[in-house]
């Protein structure tokens, strides 16, 4: 049991971390604020109406820090219930059972043990003034309502949280095993080049220095991809053995699928000089946008995807007709093809096009990564 205890006391507080504080939550501070006031004037019942709106109000500010300091906020809170007001509390006070479930969202595991113990001495104050069984039997079970909903909120959250850092990993690793490719190629015409230039050395002098030129510009090209592996690579692992996608195979996305749907692919501009790492995340931010669309549209007939390449990058713009629902956050694909393109100094963005239908973009520089 000690070492079940020292391991809720010492977890972290749950990533990632709270959002910052928007509109709604003064919004929500006005809201119980009013409220507040329109029960002290209202009810009858109260013992000391105007101590009790003060000491309400006196408290509320404290929901917009809720999420950055749950535990002192709660402990602020409850200073009504435990010391001010021992006489029948305003309605309104239920602002308190937000600052649980942000204790329970947003907490440590320090910030949890010890917020558990203060709401049960709580109650317990609650019940020995005064309070009925009935009354201790429904706030009880509205508590631990509140107290199961932060749990699940965050234990939901942690999951994707962790599925969202295994994109990023697998973003990594496959742009470490292109990049790895990339390199395998600079040394084998470095290779190639020396063994040329000892061949020739004795009787063309000239011959062997041109091939040190061809020499210095392949190391220096090396030297970059190694450092942009170093950059990515999160950890070890073999790579895999199978050829990375050239630019050209996004040709190969083109063509009529099962289900009617037809796939345009138009490639612009010398493509023969793209890097390696560049072209492997042009074609596979082409080839999930095209998985996108024909897993997720509904009623789609038409998928296009365009690259051009010019002196600045490469810009990618995939578009298609279908329908799709707007998910309250990114699919693990979309954040899959925006880490790859940030990996490389680029951006990519996806979402409804203004005539309707999806569109991915995507901007990556010629260079790939600038170490």
């Amino acid at each position: 049991m000690t070492g079940v205890l020292r391991s809720a006391w010492s977890a972290p507080h749950p990533a990632p971390p709270p959002p910052r504080r928007v509109w709604r939550d003064g919004a929500l501070v006005a809201v119980v604020a009013l409220a507040a006031v329109a029960e002290g004037i209202l009810r009858t019942d109260l013992a000391h109406p105007l101590l009790s709106v003060i000491a309400l109000l006196a408290v509320l500010p404290t929901m917009l820090w809720r999420r950055v300091q749950p535990l002192w906020m709660l402990v602020i809170a409850l200073l009504p219930v435990d010391l001010i007001l021992p006489t029948t509390l305003l309605y309104a006070a239920m602002f308190v059972l937000v600052m649980i479930y942000a204790l329970y969202r947003w907490g440590s595991g320090r910030d949890l043990v010890i917020g558990t113990a203060v709401i049960a001495a709580t109650l317990a104050i609650t019940f020995v003034r005064g309070g009925s069984l009935d009354e201790g039997v429904g706030g009880t079970a509205l508590l631990l309502a509140t107290v199961l909903l932060g749990v699940v909120i965050r234990s939901r959250a942690g999951a994707r949280q962790r599925l969202l850092d295994q994109v990023r990993v697998f973003e990594r690793e496959q742009l470490a095993r292109d990049l790895h490719d990339t390199v395998a190629h600079h040394v084998s015409a470095i290779t190639i080049r020396a063994q040329a230039g000892l061949a020739v050395a004795q009787r063309d002098p000239r011959a062997a220095l041109d091939a040190l030129e061809v020499i210095e510009g392949e190391a220096g090209r090396t030297l970059t991809e190694l450092r942009s592996i170093v950059r990515v690579l999160r950890h070890d692992g073999s790579a895999e053995l199978t050829p990375s996608p050239q630019l050209g195979d996004i040709e190969r996305l083109a063509g009529v699928r099962p289900g009617g749907a037809s796939v345009s692919v138009a490639i612009e501009g010398d493509t023969g000089t793209v890097p390696p790492p560049v072209a492997a995340a042009v074609f596979r931010i082409a080839q999930e946008s095209v998985t996108n669309a024909l897993r997720h549209a509904r009623d789609l007939t038409r998928v296009d995807v365009r690259v051009v390449v010019d002196d600045r990058g490469l810009r990618l713009r995939a578009t298609n007709d279908g329908d799709i629902a707007l998910a309250s956050t990114p699919g693990f694909g979309i954040i899959g093809m925006t880490e790859r393109a940030a990996l490389l100094g680029g951006t990519c963005s996806a979402g409804p096009g203004r005539d309707g239908g999806w569109v991915v973009s995507a901007e990556l520089p010629r260079a790939g990564w600038t170490p």
